[in-house]
């Protein structure tokens, strides 16, 4: 006898703006997920849901109105904490767009009471799920550069007005620190930061970051909102050659060393580089948010090896940034707690 469809989870988004908006988009054409509604007090000012009567001006009249059983928060960073601990309260489970909260005490509160709720739960990271940056840590840890020498991001662009709330290190420092331990398969040991305020603003608008990782691999960010040009570039140089991705097109390239030879002796026994063939890889690209969203929703249906971004990881994207800020301020290179 055929066994009846699981109902759907009823899916909700709390805030409606830059990425709020995307998530309520996908959230209403997912399979699996039935729309349950979206908060914003501001209301729908970009037009995302489709029926307006979904549309609520508070998380109590959403939860008031219907059953939730997920939800994500696309709120400011300062809101995560008040929500994530209604949304515990409420036995809803939740992704909480990175980073996970304002700073690692507010984390790990999120944490405890997601914790003791037994609930599912993920962070935002979603650069994770872009098809270059996927690609290039399976080839990196299928060992296709031998040994790693530098993973190096560059994260720069205009200055975003939805941002009102933190500076550079924690609303976008925080991806490239989580895709350095990502793509690299090691956590960070140390950093050593500078940052710089040219836009008048209480919050830094440039970082430049060098550090370690446990693995003893360097590593080197630089992010701002300062550059007229957009550029999302992660590179990983190894004794085989460099991977970069493009996350902005998806796009992967393989810069493989090449092969020199001399009839010079003293010149053949110095081992050195030289550039050899160059090759873009043809990948498959879904929407990195929506793959995400899926990876969500499984582990909400029940399956434990869903890939999302865990509630400690996100935790230690935020301890890296407040280790990044720590060093700036001081002048001096920081451990990163583990």
């Amino acid at each position: 006898m055929t066994q009846p469809a699981p109902a759907p989870l009823r899916a909700a988004v709390l805030g409606l703006g830059m990425m709020g908006r995307h998530h309520a988009r996908i959230l209403q054409a997912l399979p699996g997920v039935a729309f349950a509604g979206a908060v914003d007090p501001a209301g729908d000012r970009h037009g995302a849901v489709r029926d307006a009567e979904l549309v609520f001006p508070s998380l109590e009249r959403l939860l008031e109105a219907t059953r939730v059983d997920m939800a994500v928060i696309a709120l400011p960073t300062e809101e995560h904490l008040p929500a994530a601990l209604a949304l515990a309260d409420a036995g809803v489970s939740m992704l909480i767009e990175k980073p996970l909260a304002a700073s690692s005490a507010e984390a790990e509160r999120i944490i405890d009471a997601i914790g003791r709720r037994g609930l599912a739960a993920a962070v935002g990271h979603v650069e994770r799920f872009n098809p270059s940056l996927m690609a290039l840590r399976e080839r990196l840890l299928a060992g296709q550069l031998g040994d790693v020498f530098l993973v190096a991001t560059e994260r720069v662009g205009p200055f975003p007005e939805r941002i009102r709330d933190v500076g550079v290190v924690k609303d976008l420092a925080t991806h490239d620190l989580d895709i350095v331990r990502w793509v690299a398969d090691a956590p960070i040991a140390t950093v050593s930061a500078q940052t710089a305020h040219r836009t008048g603003r209480p919050h830094e608008d440039l970082v430049l970051v060098t550090g370690r990782l446990a693995s003893d691999v360097p590593f080197n960010t630089i992010v701002d909102w300062l550059t007229p040009t957009k550029t999302r570039r992660t590179r990983v140089l190894g004794d085989r050659g460099m991977l970069v991705a493009e996350t902005v097109t998806a796009d992967l390239t393989f810069y493989e060393n090449g092969r020199v030879t001399s009839d010079w002796t003293s010149a053949q026994a110095l081992r050195g580089v030289s550039e050899g063939d160059a090759t873009r890889y043809a990948l498959a690209r879904s929407e990195p948010l929506r793959t995400e969203l899926e990876a969500f929703r499984d582990l909400v249906a029940g399956d434990p090896d869903a890939p999302v971004v865990t509630l400690a990881q996100g935790l230690a994207a935020v301890r890296t940034a407040e280790a990044v800020l720590e060093s700036a301020a001081g002048g001096r290179t920081v451990q990163v707690a583990p």
